[in-house]
């Protein structure tokens, strides 16, 4: 029997008083305090399609989810164009009142919210199959785990709240993130492991494995902190243990495979938020990852702007750092996330050859002739390693543009295509169909290898690492990509996570998780450098949270309003 989708629309029952639009054909009560329709078996469905919905306004993702997850690192740094460069310079504008920060704020707490109140709402529910009750209820407590690990990742200690908050709410509390892990983090993920299904009939729903995973990265994020417990990352490596071993999960054959669009659903996804080509159904948040990542490619000589090679909003382009990781005479990975050549799709700006190319003798070269044809590479990028540097008059005698190191600027560089979306209806389409995978094996591997290096057993690091890096291997040079555990470093294992997971929206918390974000940036973020502190580790509470709070509400070290040492 085929699967269905569970697709995360912005279904309005948030139980807070919100617009709906028309075509959603969903009940409107605007006075949910007094409804009794959350409190019936059907009700309850809703409520808990409504609390994957709000996964879609960080992990959809739109652009405030990438710029919070992806500027400010080593291996990405911003290109010409977008509101948020502020995120990637540290500077004195990144400060309480910018808004991808208040967003996803926002957006977190709001999530929070429809879990709390699904989960205080279900007392009231009579008739409904327990079975599916303890399962709908395990699947809330793991948004809401999600929820409060994403804010104590970027925050630090946050506001708790277990109970549902119906109305203005002016009161908060800054609670130790130690805390937060210890009542609602790691307990609700626990509920899972312990209630959730192996598999869920809905593809996209959360199950055991997706808790185990999120609760293995957890007590592995809290190793490395202050209040860190005995014992952390030993749990962290039994659970990504029994996620790789124990589910059926299998790495692709062909890393490459991984970003084919019209095979989302694969061995090695182990959980994910979907989308779908249903452009209702997606609202204003279907995936636009493939919007952020490209060259203004559609201003070169012979081509313009079409739906294969994606709008380019030159949001992020990798650092110098990031193109000088690869291994690319063994290691497959740049090659198969990065676009090297663009085919020419318009006639109206082919450059022709000029008499001078003419009698210089370069070859083909005809004055007055188009350099090439429709279909024909028109631009070249050769990127990092063999062959990266052009010298000019090898560039001057080739038919099409070539872009070398020396030439990239902000508007021109290499083009991660993980999230291209060719599927989008027509070449200004922002919305994408492209499900955002949150958790997959290879992640699993690098983690274990992670908790296994904290616990001094370099060997089984090495080997997790092994298995990652035999998969990205040209066809052959398996061997070539194997490490011995003399190789196994915390830096190490960074640098594979960067190769392996590029552009994810995973890179500013594996730093900041590890310790290393200030660090690696002064190191290797050229636009950032100058200006990270020791407190970016954590960004600043949104201005609207303090404003909204009777009596303020404290602003993290280290940014203005802040009454820290």
């Amino acid at each position: 029997m085929k699967t269905k989708s569970i697709l995360f629309t912005i279904i309005m029952v948030a139980f807070m008083s919100q617009s709906c639009e028309d075509y959603l054909k969903e009940t409107l009560v605007t006075d949910v305090a007094a409804s009794t329709y959350y409190t019936t078996p059907a009700g309850l469905e809703d409520a808990v399609d409504g609390a994957y919905s709000y996964l879609k306004y960080v992990y959809g993702p739109p652009e405030r989810g990438f710029t919070m997850n992806t500027f400010g690192t080593d291996v990405h740094t911003n290109g010409a164009d977008g509101a948020h460069k502020v995120i990637n310079w540290y500077d004195n504008n990144l400060n309480a009142t910018q808004q991808v920060i208040r967003e996803c704020w926002n957006y977190a707490y709001q999530g929070i919210n429809q879990c709390n109140a699904v989960i205080n709402r279900s007392q009231s529910i009579s008739g409904l199959d327990p079975a599916t009750s303890q399962i709908r209820l395990a699947e809330v407590r793991f948004i809401r785990a999600f929820w409060y690990f994403y804010l104590v990742q970027h925050w630090g200690d946050v506001h708790l709240t277990l109970e549902e908050t119906i109305g203005a709410e002016v009161t908060a509390n800054k609670t130790p993130a130690a805390d937060i892990y210890e009542q609602a983090i790691i307990p609700d993920l626990q509920e899972g492991v312990a209630s959730l299904p192996n598999t869920q009939s809905q593809y996209g729903r959360a199950t055991k494995a997706a808790a185990e995973f999120m609760l293995a990265k957890a007590f592995l994020t809290r190793s490395y902190k202050s209040y860190a417990q005995s014992g952390d990352a030993a749990e962290a490596e039994r659970l990504m243990t029994n996620v790789i071993s124990n589910y059926g999960f299998a790495l692709l054959d062909d890393f490459g495979a991984l970003w084919d669009i019209n095979k989302q659903k694969s061995t090695e996804v182990i959980w994910s938020v979907q989308s779908t080509l249903d452009l209702i159904l997606n609202g204003t948040e279907g995936n636009k990852g493939h919007l952020y990542f490209l060259m203004e490619y559609d201003k070169l000589p012979g081509m313009q702007r079409d739906t294969e090679n994606g709008r380019p909003w030159k949001r992020f382009r990798p650092t110098p750092f990031s193109l000088g990781m690869w291994d690319r005479a063994n290691d497959a990975r740049y090659d198969k996330s990065y676009k090297h050549v663009w085919y020419s799709n318009f006639t109206g700006n082919i450059p022709k050859w000029t008499q001078a190319d003419q009698d210089a003798g370069y070859p083909g070269a005809v004055a007055g002739q188009p350099k090439f044809a429709l279909g024909d590479t028109a631009v070249f990028i050769p990127g990092p390693g063999k062959d990266a540097e052009w010298p000019a008059e090898r560039k001057k005698a080739t038919r099409y543009t070539v872009f070398t190191t020396d030439q990239y600027t902000e508007a021109t560089f290499p083009t991660l295509k993980k999230f291209l979306d060719n599927l989008r209806p027509d070449r200004q389409w922002e919305q994408g169909s492209r499900d955002f995978v949150v958790a997959r094996l290879a992640d699993a591997y690098l983690i274990r290898a992670e908790a296994r290096l904290k616990q001094g057993d370099t060997q089984g690091a090495a080997d997790d690492i092994n298995v990652v890096r035999r998969r990205a291997a040209w066809p052959g040079k398996e061997a070539n990509m194997e490490i011995t555990a003399g190789d196994v470093t915390l830096d190490y294992i960074l640098d594979e996570r960067a190769r392996e997971l590029d552009g994810e929206m995973l890179r500013w918390m594996d730093l900041a998780r590890t310790g290393k974000l200030v660090e690696r940036v002064r190191l290797h973020n050229p636009q950032a450098s100058a200006n990270i502190k020791d407190y970016h580790i954590f960004r600043p509470i949104p201005q609207e949270q303090i404003d909204r709070t009777v009596g303020g509400y404290p602003q993290n070290c280290g940014y203005p309003g802040s009454t820290c040492g």
